[in-house]
């Protein structure tokens, strides 16, 4: 028989790998300083790092005697909040809204209404009828303070709000209002600073009280709010 002709080799279908890309060069080892090097890890280290707690231990520690003692805060300190009157007694709120808008907790809850010549609680148009703050919610940040437009609404420098009873925590425009002093009328009553309502906002027109309990800074007692000046919350003995 005659001999059959060699195949050709078949082509390999195993394709050639990419070369891998050149590796860096391998970074020194750095070598552990010695105690000398770095003195954290010796005794100087340890005595620089408890120098400051040895340096207390011996001093004498004081305690403020509170509830018994009452200490004055900061001027500007964000305490509970106020809704202020004019000189003859009517609210400075407007029931605009713009501090519940303004507050990031949601605390805050206004409902307005409209004056009548035979009720009116404030000059203009509309007066706060539901003001609620809830405390529980309230940051303090002083956000609605800054929306307010007609400064009504301001910051005492009342810290004192801690309770047992969560419903007690959310307060009442009855316990936000301003106490009346000397020479104010509770409303509703007619205006009495003027026949319009921008005579309330000209400061020619607004003679400053100077009897009276203290309330806020923006009231016309012109006085900040320290301590126990007003009762709020029945939680004071």
């Amino acid at each position: 028989m005659a001999d059959k002709p060699a195949r050709p080799p078949a082509k390999s279908t195993v394709r050639p790998r990419p070369s891998a890309p050149a590796r860096p060069a391998a970074r020194p080892r750095t070598t552990t300083p010695t105690p000398a090097e770095d003195p954290t890890g010796s005794l100087l280290g340890f005595a620089k790092g408890f120098g400051l707690t040895f340096a207390t231990m011996f001093k004498k520690v004081y305690t403020q005697q509170y509830p018994f003692d009452i200490y004055p805060t900061a001027p500007r300190y964000h305490g509970r909040h106020v809704l202020n009157r004019h000189p003859d007694g009517l609210e400075k709120c407007v029931g605009c809204e713009l501090c519940a808008w303004a507050c990031p907790a949601d605390a805050i809850y206004v409902e307005g209404a409209d004056n009548t010549e035979a009720e009116r609680y404030s000059p203009g148009e509309r007066y706060g009828a539901v003001y609620q703050i809830n405390y529980l919610r309230c940051i303090f940040c002083g956000l609605c303070v800054e929306a307010c437009p007609t400064r009504s609404l301001t910051m005492s420098n009342e810290y004192e709000l801690a309770l047992d009873n969560r419903e007690e925590l959310i307060y009442t425009k009855e316990q936000l209002m301003a106490p009346l002093l000397p020479g104010m009328e509770a409303p509703p009553h007619p205006m009495r600073l003027g026949d319009d309502e921008k005579d309330y906002y000209i400061a020619k027109t607004q003679e400053p009280l100077t009897q009276g309990e203290p309330q806020s800074a923006a009231n016309a007692g012109g006085k900040p709010i320290t301590g126990r000046a007003i009762e709020v919350g029945g939680h004071h003995a």
